[in-house]
C-alpha cells in the first residue's frame, strides 16, 4: 500500500501522468509520510506561525498592505520553509486545516494590533483550492470576523485563476457572498492560470497580483515585459489595483512604476518578517 501511495503522490505532482512504483521513490515516499505525521503534530501543538511580509506603493513610500505567510517553527528541526511542507499538505487534508488556522490567527493578529493601538494595514490571506471547494468559506469568514470583531475591510483573501475556474465551483456566487462581508479579493500569480476574460469581468475582485516569475524576467524577456503591460493596462481598464510580487532589485520597481503598476512586494523592501519585527515597522512608519 505504501508502494502505491508513492507511485499515486509521483503521478499526481507530474499532474495526472502514469507512474509505477520504483525503489528510487521508497525514500522520497518516506520522508514525505514522516513529514505529514510530523504536520499533523505541528497542528495539534500549535508549532505554526506567521510571518508578514509588507506590500508597498509602486514608489516604496507607503506600506499598503501586509501579505500573511504561514511557517512552521519545528522544535527538532527549527523553521521549515512552506515550499517543503505546503506541497505534503496539499496532497492530505492538512491544507484546508492549515488554511482555517492561518485565517484565523491573521485576524486574532489584526485585533490585537487594533486593541493596543497599532496602526493596522490591510492583510492578505492565501485561499487554497480545497477551501473553496468545501463551499463554507464565506461562512467561515463571516464567523471569524464576528468572533474577532475587527474591521473587514482589514482582510484580503488571494485566490488563484485555477482555483476559481475548476470545473463544479459557483465562483461568481462565492465571490459575492465575500466581497458582501466587505473583505477584498485579490487573484494572485495573475496570469499563469486559466481564467478567461469573461469570467474575469464578472468576479468582484480589487486587486490583481502579477506573478514573481513574470517580475523576474521583466528586464531580460521582451515578452515577459509585454505580459507585465498587458496585466497592469487590464487592472486599470477593469479599475483594479495591480501588484508585482518578487521585486528585489530598484531597476525592476522602476520599470514596473513605469509601466503603471500600483504597487508591489519583495525583498528590495522587505524580507517576510515575524509580528513582532512587523509591528516595530509599523510604528516606526507612522511615527
Amino acid at each position: 500500500m505504501q508502494q502505491a501511495d508513492a507511485a499515486l503522490f509521483k503521478a499526481k505532482e507530474q499532474r495526472g501522468s502514469l507512474s509505477f512504483f520504483s525503489d528510487d521513490l521508497t525514500a522520497a515516499v518516506h520522508h514525505r509520510l514522516q513529514l505529514e505525521q510530523r504536520l499533523r503534530r505541528a497542528l495539534e501543538q500549535d508549532e505554526l506561525c506567521l510571518y508578514y511580509q509588507p506590500q508597498w506603493s509602486i514608489d516604496g513610500l507607503r506600506m499598503t498592505g501586509v501579505e500573511a505567510l504561514v511557517r512552521w517553527q519545528d522544535p527538532e528541526k527549527g523553521l521549515i520553509s512552506p515550499a517543503e511542507f505546503i506541497p505534503v499538505a496539499e496532497q492530505s487534508a492538512l491544507i484546508s486545516q492549515i488554511g482555517s488556522w492561518v485565517l484565523r490567527r491573521a485576524c486574532e493578529q489584526i485585533s490585537d494590533w487594533q486593541a493596543r493601538g497599532v496602526q493596522t494595514p490591510r492583510v492578505a490571506v492565501n485561499v487554497s483550492p480545497q477551501q473553496l471547494h468545501r463551499n463554507d468559506l464565506p461562512r467561515e469568514v463571516a464567523s471569524v470576523l464576528q468572533q474577532t470583531r475587527i474591521n473587514p475591510s482589514l482582510l484580503e483573501l488571494e485566490l488563484t485563476e485555477g482555483a476559481l475556474m475548476s470545473p463544479g465551483l459557483e465562483a461568481v456566487e462565492m465571490l459575492n457572498a465575500l466581497r458582501a462581508l466587505g473583505i477584498s479579493l485579490a487573484i494572485d500569480d495573475f496570469g499563469t492560470g486559466y481564467s478567461s476574460l469573461a469570467y474575469l469581468k464578472r468576479f468582484p475582485l480589487n486587486l490583481l497580483k502579477i506573478d514573481k516569475s513574470f517580475t523576474d524576467d521583466l528586464l531580460a524577456s521582451d515578452e515577459a515585459q509585454a505580459i507585465v503591460e498587458t496585466i497592469i493596462m487590464l487592472g486599470h481598464k477593469l479599475g483594479l489595483d495591480v501588484l508585482a510580487e518578487g521585486v528585489e532589485e530598484e531597476p525592476q520597481r522602476a520599470e514596473l512604476e513605469r509601466l503603471g503598476c500600483h504597487q508591489f512586494q519583495g525583498f528590495l523592501k522587505s524580507r517576510p518578517l515575524p509580528a513582532e519585527a512587523l509591528e516595530a515597522l509599523l510604528r516606526e512608519n507612522s511615527a
